[in-house]
């Protein structure tokens, strides 16, 4: 399974298929996978929120493993980031977004060929290089001038739930570096180029011993809650469906939650 960064393409000649599958579409024996014939072939381009790089992976190679004629594709970057580019017309097959407003785009746009299903939630928290040798405590820190901080942009899900964070602790932040997504911002601490960032208890999780986490109340103010749907032009529908199914599916919320994603209701 390739990890690949997709460029603009212009959308032609693509077919409309259903969408918005939901976990009673998943098999029974919980897999997700299609059924029929010889199993999925072809191409699976699956654009998704940089949050979701790892478990979207491992979910990606066990489609592969039950389909050996398929080849999963994924797009990771900021959800804002993809969903401009869907709107611009680039090829793909799925999208999951880290929050509703970036899948609001897409909707708006009536890329969706059903209504998309919520999968997971995630929260923010501080990642520090391991000793936390700027000795940050918790969100009030992001106040200090003193420290060399990173946080993700605004117009991305993981900057917009900083900004909600930061307004209800009343803080106002004075971060040194606004990057374009939450592994962007992750990577920051792993090369300790800077003493904290925001990014999500996901991501603090993925890094192992790379980074240290620090956990903060207002982080729950911020609930991030990731919607996924086929698309109405996926050039493999049948793909499309097989991997929405198995991310509701039992096998995709269990590999959600060992990654440390909250149930999309939480």
């Amino acid at each position: 399974m390739r990890l690949r960064v997709l460029s603009v393409l212009a959308v032609a000649g693509l077919a409309l298929t259903a969408c918005g599958s939901s976990s009673d579409d998943a098999p029974a024996d919980g897999t997700g996978a299609a059924s029929s014939g010889d199993g999925l072939t072809g191409s699976l381009t699956v654009f998704a929120a940089a949050s979701l790089t790892d478990v979207f992976g491992q979910l990606g190679d066990e489609l592969e493993a039950d389909n050996p004629g398929l080849d999963v594709v994924f797009n990771f970057a900021g959800s804002s980031a993809l969903a401009t580019q869907l709107t611009q017309g680039a090829p793909a097959d799925v999208f999951a977004s880290a929050n509703g407003t970036q899948m609001t785009v897409v909707t708006d746009a009536d890329l969706q060929a059903g209504d998309p299903q919520p999968f997971a939630s995630n929260v923010l928290e501080i990642a520090v290089p391991p000793g936390n040798p700027g000795n940050v405590t918790g969100l009030a820190d992001f106040a200090d001038p003193d420290l060399t901080l990173a946080v993700c942009a605004a117009e991305v899900p993981c900057g917009a739930a900083a900004q909600q964070v930061f307004a209800a602790a009343g803080i106002t932040a004075v971060p040194d570096t606004e990057e374009e997504d939450v592994r962007a911002a992750l990577t920051k601490v792993e090369q300790d180029e800077v003493d904290a960032a925001l990014v999500y208890a996901t991501d603090v999780r993925s890094a192992g011993e790379g980074v240290e986490g620090i956990e903060f109340p207002e982080a729950d103010e911020a609930v991030a809650t990731y919607p996924i749907c086929a698309l109405a032009a996926a050039p493999n529908p049948d793909a499309a469906q097989a991997f929405v199914a198995l991310v509701l599916s039992d096998t995709g919320q269990q590999a959600l939650q060992a990654a440390g994603f909250r149930s999309a209701g939480s």
